[in-house]
């Protein structure tokens, strides 16, 4: 795969990586990218159906099923793998009438009252006794998936036809309004003026897993029976026209609208909770900056053609749009404002991107380093959670500075509280 620097005025900052094909132009400048992601590059822009190009984020990574930090438009095809099965994961933030000289010296409270507000981990296999889950969904839950909740009715017309998430669907109200496993994170944040903000990322949890490894598997199945051989097996694909498709555009569009009810009842709880913990009378925050995907698919209109654009980890940053890019646990976060660059299909980076597996962050970090790393941030330090520690990912300014055509900064934001699945 050839690489050059771009000249194109239009696409300031990107690099093409010619593939054969559509090309590939990569925000990576300064920005280490392992060949593992190239390779699942190469393989996506060979689909014959990929439209104008692919475009890569700065946080670009290998990822199960397809790259992470791509932007991948398609005609007349969509692929199940290139949004995965955390489907609609993404981010929500909320700045609140409080300053930092208004927080404890010691916010182990903070922390604490938030865990107890928003069920978190998973235990007992995911079972009936699962801590992540709500035994008793409380009445913002049971307002949004209720029985006879338009959520709740779409929910059981996709089942109809699909019978296998029965199981799945039938634990979606106990997982609504839950943190989940993983990298999704609550935080307490400051921001540049000492400002208080919480910050969430989370999706759609059990249901939109099952989701997407339901519709990823059955377009396998379409392969092996048309005898289409690929690249790679995880780019299946389910052509635009048969039933499939259109179901699973209904069900990821399903899913991705109860990750956004997810965030909404979590941020609610959090600044909630926040209040408790400081003995103040909860207070409606002053500004929600942002709620939004960034793992999704949705009908767009680019270079005059409406196409299927799939953003897996990327967030949509039409000209105007308010957009969170987090970085690791103890790095900064920014609240930014896109610039609407049309190469990009209007993306930037959803975070600052691992830059080894968890496996690998393992072997790697000791407890040690992780404590150090995280020092002045209320959070787990233990081992459980090294394979989130700082050292994993890339460098968040080095990740800014890459896509400086694609978004401004609008406010910068560094956790005093971090919260872990």
């Amino acid at each position: 795969m050839k690489r050059h620097h771009t000249t194109d005025p239009e696409a300031t900052g990107s690099e093409v990586l010619e593939t054969g094909r559509v090309p590939v132009k990569a925000w990576t400048r300064g920005v280490p990218v392992e060949e593992q992601a190239r390779e699942q590059l190469r393989n996506v822009a060979s689909l014959p159906f990929v439209f104008k190009h692919v475009a890569v984020m700065p946080d670009v990574h290998w990822g199960m099923g397809a790259t992470v930090g791509s932007v991948i438009a398609t005609k007349g095809a969509i692929v199940p793998a290139a949004v995965g099965v955390d489907i609609g994961c993404g981010m929500v933030a909320a700045k609140l009438p409080l300053v930092a000289s208004q927080l404890p010296d010691n916010l182990a409270g903070v922390r604490s009252t938030i865990e107890v507000a928003v069920p978190h981990g998973r235990t007992d296999y995911g079972g009936a006794n699962d801590r992540g889950a709500w035994g008793d969904p409380p009445p913002a839950v049971r307002e949004v998936m209720g029985d006879n909740a338009p959520l709740r009715t779409q929910l059981h017309s996709i089942v109809e036809k699909h019978e296998k998430l029965r199981r799945a669907s039938a634990r979606a109200p106990n997982h609504l309004g839950t943190l989940g496993t993983g990298n999704h994170f609550i935080e307490v944040c400051l921001d540049e003026a000492d400002h208080v903000w919480v910050m969430l990322h989370s999706g759609s949890r059990g249901i939109g897993n099952a989701i997407g490894s339901y519709f990823i598997e059955r377009a396998k199945q379409h392969m092996r029976r048309w005898f289409i051989n690929l690249p790679d097996a995880d780019l299946a694909y389910l052509p635009e026209g048969m039933s499939d498709f259109d179901d699973y555009v209904e069900a990821v569009g399903w899913a991705q609208d109860f990750a956004l009810a997810n965030r909404q009842i979590m941020l609610r709880a959090a600044v909630e909770a926040v209040y408790r913990a400081l003995g103040r009378e909860a207070v409606e925050p002053e500004i929600e900056a942002v709620n939004c995907h960034h793992n999704y698919v949705t009908w767009e209109n680019h270079f005059g053609q409406n196409v299927l654009v799939t953003r897996k980890g990327a967030v949509r940053a039409r000209e105007g749009d308010l957009g969170i890019i987090p970085g690791s646990m103890g790095a900064r976060s920014y609240i930014v404002r896109g610039k609407g660059n049309p190469e990009s299909f209007h993306s930037c980076s959803h975070g600052a991107g691992r830059k080894m597996s968890r496996a690998a962050a393992k072997k790697t970090f000791t407890l040690a380093d992780h404590e150090a790393a995280t020092a002045g941030v209320e959070c787990r330090k233990d081992e459980d959670v090294i394979d989130e520690t700082p050292g994993a990912y890339k460098d968040i300014d080095a990740v800014m500075t890459a896509q400086s055509d694609l978004v401004a900064v609008v406010h910068t934001l560094h956790q005093v509280v971090c919260v872990k699945g």
